[in-house]
């Protein structure tokens, strides 16, 4: 509910039922006092006719009580001690046994044809105190005075609510203008910092005004420290954030220039190694040979090392871009299989390539070879017997290569940090010489295709990566551009060979 009715709402509903609680009091106050007024009128009516009647003769008793029945409004009886009446001016004398227990009682409450009465009975003195007189007034109810009362205690109640709701009004109002004023600043303040979010603008720190000393100038105050605490955080983050991002571009540049660096002096060695390995300057020894088949093999693996850091520098900075268009997937995966057969030539593996031999990938084929080549070499590094296969289908609007092994699987918890940077599962005596690099550079070139990549693995039965890359769509046929008609061969001219006017007709 809104705040400003909710205030009111309350004031009036505790008035009501106050209201309502002093009426229901004041009714009940004035039935007592009715009652014991009724009782006294009919005590002492009752005592006053006892008296009259002592000296009235016989015959002017019965004129005496009806004079004073009319004149009170009330009914008076004469009556003997056992029940019997004698005089009745009432609207309807009650049974002899109830006469006797009135007498009996001596006073007290009873109906009547007048309603709920009250009652008094008198005996007469000697001779005559055989005789009583019972007299009954009335006692209604509610009281005569309790519409009035009413009346008195509406027409107070509703003076006072208009009082009470005309206050709460104003401070209720006084309330919600201070949290509606609240609210728009911090809407303001919110709105601000949302448009310049992308900027390098700090939250707005300027205070909010305390306009009250209430719970809301609590809350204010509350809100007020809780924008300083947040702008020192913010300022905090955005400097360790530019920090961040200063060092990691002087890592990338580092890595770029390191990897630069490196790669001329790496690329003179093996150059000189193929040159001394084709026995130009004359045979080379056995020793000789092998000394230069270890210096190429290591040159060669220093060199991917090289390119995997240049590769990740570029992927970083954002500087790699792909050169896409159709990319016989069964024509890439059996190169790189034919490569990797070298490495596996010393091992019992067998290698196998199964799938379409049409099916087309519009994709980079430089990155798609680079990431084949990673996968397959993994597999084959990391398995000792058994077979390495890839399997190449086509699945709704991506093509699937899947790159099956039988090693030695990878444990459940780790499956997860072989896509990170510079991470390698296993044990360390497992492992092999690398940087980690490999199947995170996949990955991310996976994802710049669209695609995506999987691993399911199993320890002890080898490990299958599963990549997607989408199918290549081949562009619909343009429509051949229409001809105008040729004209009239019969009238058409034909200029002579000179380039001269034209001189004759074809017919």
């Amino acid at each position: 509910m809104p705040l400003v009715p909710l205030a009111p709402a309350i004031v009036i509903v505790v008035g009501i039922a106050t209201a309502v609680a002093i009426a229901l009091i004041g009714i009940r106050q004035l039935a007592r006092m009715s009652d014991q007024a009724a009782s006294l009128r009919a005590e002492v009516l009752a005592a006053t006719l006892a008296a009259r009647l002592h000296g009235t003769a016989d015959a002017e008793r019965t004129e005496l009580l009806g004079q004073a029945a009319r004149r009170t409004g009330s009914e008076i009886l004469l009556v003997e001690q056992n029940g019997h009446v004698l005089v009745n001016e009432s609207f309807g004398a009650p049974a002899k046994a109830d006469i006797f227990q009135m007498l009996t009682r001596g006073k007290g409450e009873e109906t009547t044809s007048l309603g709920r009465v009250r009652f008094a009975a008198r005996p007469l003195r000697p001779p005559l105190s055989h005789l009583s007189v019972l007299t009954f007034v009335a006692a209604p109810t509610p009281p005569p005075d309790s519409l009035a009362l009413g009346n008195a205690v509406a027409a107070l109640t509703t003076l006072l609510l208009g009082v009470a709701v005309a206050v709460a009004l104003s401070f209720t109002k006084a309330a919600r203008d201070d949290v509606d004023y609240l609210r728009e600043r911090i809407t303001a303040m919110a709105r601000g910092h949302g448009q310049s979010a992308s900027s390098t603008d700090l939250i707005q720190t300027e205070p909010v005004p305390i306009r009250s000393l209430d719970q809301v100038g609590l809350l204010t105050a509350a809100f007020n420290l809780l924008i300083t605490r947040f702008a020192a955080a913010e300022r905090s983050y955005r400097a360790d954030l530019q920090q961040a991002s200063a060092m990691d571009r002087e890592r990338s540049a580092f890595l770029a220039g390191l990897s630069h660096e490196l790669r001329t002096p790496l690329n003179a060695i093996l150059g000189f190694a193929h040159v001394l390995e084709s026995e130009v300057d004359g045979p080379l020894s056995q020793d000789a040979r092998e000394a230069l088949s270890v210096i190429r093999q290591s040159g060669e693996h220093l060199r991917t090392l090289i390119d995997d850091i240049l590769d990740l520098s570029a992927l970083e900075t954002g500087k790699l871009q792909l050169s896409r268009r159709a990319v016989n997937l069964r024509v890439l995966v059996d190169q790189v299989m034919r490569e990797a057969s070298a490495a596996a030539r010393d091992k019992p593996i067998q290698l196998r390539v199964t799938g379409d031999h049409g099916l087309l990938a519009h994709a980079d084929p430089r990155r798609v070879r680079q990431i084949l080549t990673n996968l397959v070499s993994n597999a084959v590094k990391f398995t000792a017997r058994g077979s390495v296969a890839v399997h190449i289908a086509a699945r709704g609007r991506y093509a699937t290569i899947a790159v099956q092994d039988t090693g030695p699987g990878i444990p459940p918890e780790e499956t997860s940090a072989v896509f990170e940077e510079y991470r390698q599962t296993g044990d360390v005596r497992s492992r092999r010489a690398g940087t980690g690099l490999g199947l995170s550079i996949a990955r991310r070139l996976v994802m710049m295709h669209g695609g995506t990549i999987q691993l399911e693995s199993e320890l002890g039965r080898g490990s299958t990566f599963t990549i997607t890359l989408p199918l290549w769509v081949a562009p619909p046929p343009q429509p051949a551009p229409v001809q105008p008609p040729a004209p009239d061969a019969a009238t058409t001219p034909v200029s002579e060979p000179g380039g001269g006017r034209p001189g004759g007709r074809i017919v």
